[in-house]
């Protein structure tokens, strides 16, 4: 039995109502957002194109509609290709109801952000098809950079909802692929890997070039402007081995080359983590502003980014415990980044000699967590000086 991801019973729910806005679907490359969105398409009628792809769009159970397609193959794509295949889901979507009232059919765009001033096109034909009361559920797949920082907030504010699709948990691989713990922890929680972690040289040179590479040169420096694109690799690749460590920007590009300020730095960072890659963490203040001048410190937002930067192999990992405690507590990092609600902010907290490895706020709560890999505790001196500091928080070992 195929493994579903929480997403894919949310997005039948969805498609059981009428459509009210555009369905985002975003999230870091290669979690499975074609997969559960395929998934939820199951009971449903639809018609599916990929951007990215030649093929005729595929339809369920209403094959013939397919020919009334006017897609001719190697058609650039560009918002007239957008208004054609438009203009034939609405014909699909109509003769489909027409024989059926009553019953859901879906329109879904994969790659979207591959269409230039795709947001634009999608506002107008949106709207248009409010106007004419069509009962047609609009669905986008996409890379988190360019959906949610340019296209929706530019253009599609109001009509749109967002479906968040994040890393794999420990449970979700655990259940779909016998992860162990401590697998879970070195080799992260990318599925397409799954199936390659007994050959660790081969999972090692999937990771790297078929998920951090594309991650970088294709959904960041081909989607957004970087004026240091050598820099933002760099950046990444030294934030991937200093996983669960405090770094200043200051000190950081004393150890890149041709580095620029602290700002550059920090923008490339913010681009890292829209891409599900790499944050950096800021030490939690109760001002705004002291928090974003402080260090960061970074940690991958799954762990197979880390085990691959680094040389260590998975017994090598386990053996040397100073660095299984950072992975440790990046696998912690990583999952409350990741299930982070919109409202909570995820931060560390340090007053010489005391620290906390994390803190989650917030408009009433404060959570602070100290991370243990070892067999006993030590000593909670960091916890017991943040309650004492902040009376109203509760600490977690």
């Amino acid at each position: 039995m195929a493994f579903h991801r929480p997403q894919v019973q949310a997005l039948r729910e969805r498609l059981q109502e009428a459509p009210l806005f555009i369905t985002i679907v975003a999230g870091p490359r290669q979690v499975g957002k074609t997969t559960l969105v395929r998934q939820a398409l199951e009971a449903c009628e639809h018609a599916f194109v990929a951007v990215d792809q030649p093929a005729e769009p595929r339809t369920r159970g209403f094959g013939e509609l397919s020919a009334q397609t006017s897609e001719i193959d190697g058609a650039p794509r560009d918002a007239a290709w957008l208004i054609r295949r438009w203009k034939d889901a609405r014909q699909q979507c109509q003769a489909f109801q027409l024989l059926n009232t009553g019953q859901s059919f879906a329109f879904v765009l994969d790659e979207i952000q591959k269409v230039p001033r795709w947001s634009d096109t999608v506002k107008g034909l949106w709207d248009a098809d409010r106007a004419q009361g069509l009962n047609m559920h609009v669905i986008l797949l996409g890379s988190s950079p360019l959906l949610i920082q340019k296209g929706l907030t530019e253009s599609l504010a109001g009509r749109y909802e967002l479906m968040r699709v994040t890393h794999w948990s420990f449970m979700e691989m655990h259940q779909a692929f016998d992860f162990t713990l401590h697998e879970y922890i070195y080799f992260g929680g990318y599925p397409g890997a799954a199936r390659l972690i007994r050959d660790e040289v081969r999972w090692r040179n999937y990771v790297l070039a078929s998920l951090v590479q594309p991650s970088i040169n294709t959904d960041i420096l081909q989607m957004t402007r970087v004026d240091k694109p050598a820099l933002l690799k760099q950046l990444f690749e030294l934030g991937a081995s200093y996983s669960g460590q405090l770094l200043a920007l200051g000190k950081v590009k004393g150890q890149l080359q041709d580095a620029g300020n602290e700002t550059t730095l920090a923008g490339y960072l913010d681009l890292l983590g829209n891409a599900g890659l790499l944050t950096g963490l800021h030490k939690y203040h109760v001002g705004a502003a002291r928090r974003r001048a402080s260090a960061p410190k970074f940690n991958v937002l799954n762990t197979a980014l880390m085990s691959s930067a680094t040389p260590y192999t998975f017994a090598q990992a386990q053996a040397d415990r100073s660095y299984w405690g950072r992975l440790v507590e990046s696998t912690v990092g990583a999952h409350l980044w990741n299930t982070a609600a919109s409202n909570e902010e995820i931060s560390y907290w340090r007053e010489s000699p005391h620290e906390v490895d994390f803190v989650i706020a917030d408009a009433l709560r404060l959570t602070a967590i100290e991370v243990k890999s070892g067999p006993s505790s030590g000593k909670l001196g960091g916890l017991t000086e943040f309650v004492k500091q902040h009376p109203t928080g509760k600490p977690l070992l």
